[in-house]
């Protein structure tokens, strides 16, 4: 089995050498890039199974990048960077990252969601029932069951799960959640989406006080999360 390949976009050495040791420690082949020009060469040339992206690049800021790689490159994209303000992390997210940590960063955390975005990315589209625990969701049926016992959902909570199961791992924004769902128009509805995401938990949830898949990401969205 080949080896999954990773492309880091980032110009600082120190950080790149990290990573580099980090991840073929864990077997992955990697690839690295100090500048945007470099890296968005790289990943026409070669698209890797994942891509670790940097917003202060020497050359183009990073969000430029990350737009002009989902012109074409449909596999995940996590930005790694030392700008925590909320703004540039829910740009980034809407621009279609599919996550943001901010430097420093926990290896273990970062090796847990590239495990869980690869998961998710090679899982075939044609997959009609996925199990998570006691839960059960058919996608062909649209038939949800927890315990073997057939949950009710109505058809916004229902589109809201698959969209959140669909994006295993990946932080999806109110905004994001709000136009997928509701429609263009609707990012000011972020109260209607808090109920239905209460009442979702409710349903699929063990404990819908402690979820532990719909999980909240605090001013930012959501993230639907796997058990690894």
């Amino acid at each position: 089995m080949s080896k999954q390949e990773i492309l880091v976009i980032d110009d600082e050495a120190q950080i790149r050498k990290l990573l580099e040791i980090t991840l073929r420690n864990h077997q992955y082949k990697v690839v690295e890039a100090a500048t945007a020009a470099e890296g968005l060469l790289l990943a026409a040339n070669h698209p890797p199974d994942l891509i670790l992206l940097d917003i202060g690049l020497p050359d183009e800021n990073g969000l430029v990048v990350l737009k002009k790689l989902r012109q074409w490159y449909n596999k995940p994209i996590l930005i790694l960077s030392v700008q925590s303000d909320e703004e540039n992390i829910i740009k980034a997210l809407d621009s279609g990252a599919n996550d943001y940590l901010t430097k420093p960063f926990r290896t273990g955390e970062l090796l847990a969601r590239i495990r869980a975005f690869i998961r998710n990315s090679d899982v075939p589209e044609q997959t009609s029932v996925v199990n998570i625990g006691n839960l059960s969701i058919d996608f062909k049926t649209r038939l949800v069951k927890k315990d073997n016992e057939t949950v009710k959902l109505t058809a916004t909570e229902y589109a809201l799960l698959c969209l959140l199961l669909k994006n295993e791992g990946r932080v999806l924004t109110h905004h994001y959640i709000l136009s997928q769902v509701w429609g263009p128009g609707q990012a000011d509805q972020s109260q209607s989406l808090r109920v239905f995401i209460a009442q979702l938990r409710k349903k699929v949830e063990n404990d819908a006080n402690n979820p532990e898949l719909i999980i909240t990401e605090s001013r930012v969205g959501y993230r639907f999360m796997m058990k690894d």
